[in-house]
């Protein structure tokens, strides 16, 4: 039978680092997340283990340090070469509302100009398709989506900000992302994003998983301030027509 598509590495006494093909694409996430939810009903079960799903890689963390990590990591291509391979992962779709108007947008003016567009066409540009959750991280949270327009990839700031507002919505690189919490950063700030994404008290604390899909919807002020008193008393309905998470 053929070999895995994946390496195997120790991470620390506790963990192994599973790395596919280094590249952003579809299907390799998709791999990834079967996998995963392969070994978390069949071999992996319970709370003990630890799954960090990110672009190219899966880590498998054992919480209790009681795990024979060796001899799990020879077990794994025979793992991963039985599991079904029509086991499609069940992912979601979410709207997300975000405000791109002055004081949110606080680099779509000179964004916009180094890509050479309007900021008008960089907002429809970037509202205008889906974009894949390929990972979460650095902060908890923190939504990596894959699948910008060519148009708007652009490289990170050259000097980054020691603050970035909460729901801030960036570009960097071939990436798009959310910022879930106030924090430094170095992406070029377009909208915010008025929805908490990330909440430590609930479970699960970030509702939005990887493999998941995004559009971003373009409010006005007024309709910013609406969804976020919303977001902040936990009454903001992702059911609405604009705003809803369906199954796919």
């Amino acid at each position: 039978m053929n070999a895995p598509p994946f390496q195997i590495k120790t991470y620390g006494p506790n963990a192994l680092l599973l790395e596919w093909p280094k590249k952003v694409a579809l299907d390799i996430l998709m791999d990834i997340l079967s996998f995963q939810e392969y070994l978390r009903k069949n071999h992996l079960r319970g709370d003990s283990w630890e799954f960090v799903p990110i672009y190219h890689s899966l880590t498998l963390i054992n919480r209790t340090g009681s795990a024979a990590i060796e001899e799990m990591a020879g077990k794994l291509p025979e793992w991963y070469k039985s599991r079904p391979k029509d086991d499609t992962p069940k992912t979601r779709r979410w709207e997300l509302p975000v405000c791109y108007e002055e004081p949110y947008g606080l680099d779509l003016e000179e964004t916009a100009r180094k890509l050479k567009i309007t900021p008008e066409r960089l907002v429809d540009l970037h509202s205008g398709r889906d974009y894949r959750v390929y990972g979460i991280g650095f902060l908890p949270g923190f939504l990596y989506l894959g699948g910008i327009p060519e148009a708007l990839k652009i490289p990170r700031r050259e000097q980054p900000r020691l603050r970035v507002p909460r729901g801030s919505v960036g570009l960097a690189g071939e990436q798009t992302g959310v910022y879930p919490q106030e924090s430094p950063g170095g992406w070029h700030i377009i909208g915010n994003c008025p929805i908490p994404l990330f909440d430590a008290g609930k479970e699960p604390p970030c509702l939005i998983s990887p493999g998941d899909q995004i559009r971003f919807r373009s409010v006005s002020k007024g309709e910013y301030k609406l969804h976020k008193l919303e977001g902040e008393v936990g009454i903001y309905n992702f059911k609405k027509e604009n705003g809803n998470a369906k199954d796919r």
